[in-house]
């Protein structure tokens, strides 16, 4: 069998996780208009689950991988990507995928501020420049004050803060803790909050009907058709991979190496868009989405130049 080179061990990976959460995404949103959010969630991480015990922890060598002395900040770590799940997710009930993909790609310029804010590390004027140009593609999609104007755009950036969250919270676990009980713990809280929305929301009776976000949100269970079902057990197929290969793409190589991969998303999401839902973005858009995925592009590529000489420096992620 031909052995995939050390350097493009974490591109692979991140690729695969790209391409499961993109198809992810699609199967979401033709979800969102019949079933509550906190049922597919709580569907597909129970479907999550089961992979992660039976196929990675083994592999993985048992269940002394998932063991950990940091037990609170897997906790908060998971809770970040449940509040960035949940938000984009009800964004992309509203907004074409195109658009929601684009918004969500600000995490970057967030990950910046954070990490400088907490991690204490140095950002350049440069960088600082590609952040200010992030956060102006994303006015320009939002166009605010505008009829273009829509509130379900910030249900996208509050996903894209969770994310940023995520980042951060994994730079500080990355020496310890491995793929498998990050995955682990992820599927732990999204089990618990949906089961908990399932029990204080599952009948519907928030659910106004006011929009398309929080009718997703709020909407009250209703047991999935065969074929929906399926679709169902496919996502949590393809969260749980997909999180485990983006977690080693991380792992294994340097994040300046891994993270332009993660911009395929991007192109994919308005491809798939397009193919599924027949969404073209406006001119305005796609302005927008070139200074959105330029930004973050030039803020991976600047962080490489800077920290090529040093090769020992730990993955971060």
């Amino acid at each position: 069998m031909t052995r995939i080179p050390p350097l493009l061990v974490g591109p692979v990976f991140a690729l695969i996780a790209v391409t499961l959460f993109s198809l992810n995404d699609v199967a979401m949103k033709s979800l969102s208009g019949g079933y509550a959010l906190h049922e597919v969630v709580l569907i597909r991480s129970l479907i999550g689950m089961g992979v992660v015990l039976l196929i990675m922890i083994p592999m993985a060598g048992g269940f002394a991988t998932i063991k950990t002395r940091r037990p609170v900040m897997h906790l908060i770590r998971a809770g970040f990507i449940v509040f960035a799940n949940m938000s984009f997710f009800m964004g992309l009930a509203e907004l074409d995928v195109a658009t929601a993909v684009a918004l969500f790609f600000i995490s970057p310029a967030l990950i910046t501020i954070s990490s400088t804010v907490f991690l204490g590390e140095t950002v350049g004027p440069r960088r600082w420049t590609a952040v200010l140009i992030g956060l102006l593609g994303v006015l320009v999609i939002l166009r605010p004050g505008t009829e273009a104007f829509t509130p379900a755009a910030l249900y996208s950036i509050a996903g894209a803060a969770g994310y940023a969250g995520l980042h951060v919270m994994t730079r500080l676990m990355r020496g310890t803790e491995s793929a498998v009980s990050m995955v682990f713990y992820i599927q732990i809280v999204f089990i618990i909050v949906g089961a908990a929305m399932w029990l204080l929301v599952g009948d519907g009776r928030f659910d106004t009907g006011a929009n398309a976000s929080m009718s997703f949100l709020l909407r009250a269970w209703v047991w999935p058709t065969g074929f929906d079902f399926i679709v169902m057990i496919i996502l949590g197929l393809f969260a749980s991979i997909g999180g485990y290969c983006i977690s080693q793409a991380y792992r294994l190589s340097e994040a300046a190496l891994v993270a332009p991969f993660e911009y395929l998303a991007l192109p994919l999401g308005i491809v798939l868009g397009i193919v599924v839902f027949g969404e073209w973005p406006d001119a305005v858009v796609w302005i927008g989405i070139v200074m959105i995925m330029g930004s973050g592009l030039y803020s991976v590529w600047r962080e490489n130049q800077i920290n090529a000489p040093i090769r020992e420096r730990p993955v971060r992620r």
